[in-house]
């Protein structure tokens, strides 16, 4: 019997694409929630040869890839200008790391050349390798729960291997805070502030395997970000969701959660166009908007920002 919870996850950026950077329970252990892993993931091609008599014909597996998604608590390091520990992840989609020591650490979209990284995952004595990883990801901040960072991983098929368990360390993992009026001090829309109930923001990666003879690779082919956010509702002279929309109009979004130094996580959209509102929602018979929001890029790579101070 194999158990469920002895699983590890570690990940590790490649300095080579595709080429193990042999990531370690000591230095890469991923503190994971909500882990799902689809091991052999792909089609399986028949040989529709010809017989004389009835029968299935044999078939053989191609564009083999694996998959693995899981939550990781969105907190900073402790340490303002540190990066997290989970902070690969987010290199893995398609965002660039900028670390000023001491003061801050800083994420943002690129188009060229986004990082891949060895994914490993453990469970029992089985080790899966997932080579040349990318993916995609969501950041979802809801009252009186914890704010988490879910990611998609995708990378190149590799027949597990039977290893000795791993004892990681995951004490770079800060403990998180829930979302509160307290501990989130700061959102706001078009720079007014709003009782918001939930938000997401989904880094809207297209990632897609490209298994060809002399290349076989994950790549991130496209981004479409998108934000979700649900707030009290206010009188249209205060904020007219329908005219905005209407007008296609841009508005700037700010969240700010954590309290303490080094544990700070604030997301600025500078520019997220207000999409139409298709509903109302009623909670404790209080009127809230589901409000969309696309971000756009002003001048290239510049959608949102997070940082970590």
């Amino acid at each position: 019997m194999i158990n469920w919870k002895t699983k590890t996850i570690l990940v590790k950026v490649e300095e080579t694409y595709g080429e193990d950077s042999a990531p370690t329970g000591a230095a890469n252990a991923m503190l994971a929630l909500n882990v799902r892993l689809a091991p052999m993931e792909g089609q399986d091609t028949p040989r529709e040869t010809e017989k004389a008599y009835f029968g299935a014909n044999p078939s053989i597996p191609t564009g083999l890839y694996s998959t693995l998604s899981f939550d990781i608590e969105l907190v900073g390091s402790g340490v303002a200008g540190t990066p997290p520990a989970w902070g690969p992840l987010l290199r893995l989609c398609g965002v660039a790391e900028v670390i000023e020591a001491g003061v801050s650490v800083e994420y943002s979209p690129i188009t060229d050349d986004p990082e891949s990284g060895s994914v490993y995952f453990m469970v029992g004595q089985t080790r899966h390798v997932m080579l040349g990883s990318r993916g995609t990801g969501t950041l979802k901040v809801n009252a009186q729960g914890i704010p988490m960072l879910s990611v998609v991983l995708t990378g190149l098929f590799t027949i597990p291997t039977k290893q000795p368990r791993l004892s990681p360390d995951l004490t770079a993992f800060q403990k998180p805070q829930v979302a509160s009026k307290t501990n989130t001090p700061t959102f706001t829309i078009g720079g007014l502030d709003f009782v918001m109930r939930s938000f997401e923001m989904d880094l809207g990666n297209d990632v897609q395997t490209r298994l060809l003879v002399n290349q076989e690779a994950v790549r991130i082919v496209d981004k479409s970000e998108s934000v979700r956010t649900r707030v009290e509702a206010v009188e249209l002279d205060v904020y007219d969701p329908f005219t905005l929309a209407q007008n296609q109009a841009t508005q700037a979004i700010q969240l700010i959660h954590g309290t303490a130094a080094g544990r700070k996580v604030q997301i600025d959209i500078p520019s997220a166009q207000q999409l139409r509102l298709s509903g109302y929602e009623n909670e404790q018979n209080v009127l809230e908007w589901p409000l969309g929001f696309t971000p756009l890029p002003q001048t290239g790579d510049d959608q949102w920002l997070i940082t970590l101070n």
